[in-house]
């Protein structure tokens, strides 16, 4: 009897085991969406729709893009309030605000689109003379911020949107300044967290070469597709299925 008992108690922890491990293998289902400079959380519009469909927890940070600490602090907040651990997704500029982030204990996985991704000491700025971009759209303002050239905006920022959207794009920018994309990053999170990225093809406004790069250099799983800067607006299926990749991956 003392032997049945012994094999019936360790079948019981191996039973607990199994389910315990089920328990940490579960994919993540909370996702914290981050935008970049010139842009607000309204274009990641397509990319909600498709992930809250999919019973994904959608969170999508307005940054103020007032400074790098501000942007941080920020999408802190909004990874603190979502309940388990979350995916996040920068695009662009929002790749330097995660990469500060994303060290947050609350951060499964980080997904970057179009966007950069700094090591320690490293600012967007520093990344931009590095492999700069095909356009030279992107001016200072005498103020001490930054806009991309109206006349320009379709064509070197948002080519695969319409006219009219990358009007409308152009006419609402936010201005970011010129300190926030001269602030390096203190930490980078993808040193520690599993790492995704989407290089646009077609990016006039962050080199692709450079999003190669970065990539590469984090060891970040990568999906090219034929996208313009704004292709996280364009193609929101295609980010969509990657960031549910990332989340599939994750444990919660």
């Amino acid at each position: 009897m003392k032997t049945i008992h012994r094999i019936s108690s360790v079948l019981t922890l191996l039973v607990a085991a199994l389910y315990s491990d089920v328990a940490l293998a579960a994919p993540v289902k909370n996702v914290v969406l981050v935008h970049g400079f010139f842009a607000d959380g309204s274009g990641w519009r397509g990319v909600a729709d498709i992930l809250a469909r999919d019973g994904y927890n959608v969170t999508v940070v307005q940054q103020p893009e007032t400074s790098l600490a501000d942007d941080v602090k920020a999408t802190t907040a909004a990874i603190d309030a979502m309940d388990g651990s979350s995916i996040v997704v920068g695009h662009s500029y929002g790749g330097v605000v995660i990469t500060e982030a994303g060290a947050n204990p609350k951060v499964a996985g980080l997904v970057y689109v179009s966007a950069f991704q700094p090591d320690v000491g490293e600012s967007l700025l520093d990344l931009v003379k590095r492999m700069p971009p095909a356009s030279d759209a992107i001016k200072p303002t005498a103020d001490g911020h930054l806009v991309v050239d109206r006349a320009r905006f379709h064509a070197d920022f948002a080519a695969d949107l319409s006219a009219a959207d990358a009007r409308f794009m152009a006419s609402s920018q936010v201005l970011p300044t010129v300190a926030t994309a001269g602030a390096a990053v203190t930490q980078a999170a993808w040193k520690q967290k599993p790492s995704w990225a989407i290089v646009s093809k077609d990016d006039r406004t962050v080199n692709p070469a450079l999003q190669r790069f970065m990539a590469g250099r984090a060891g970040s799983k990568t999906v090219e597709i034929k996208g313009s800067h704004a292709a996280f607006i364009a193609h929101p299926a295609q980010v969509a299925r990657v960031i549910e990749q990332a989340a599939a991956a994750g444990q919660d």
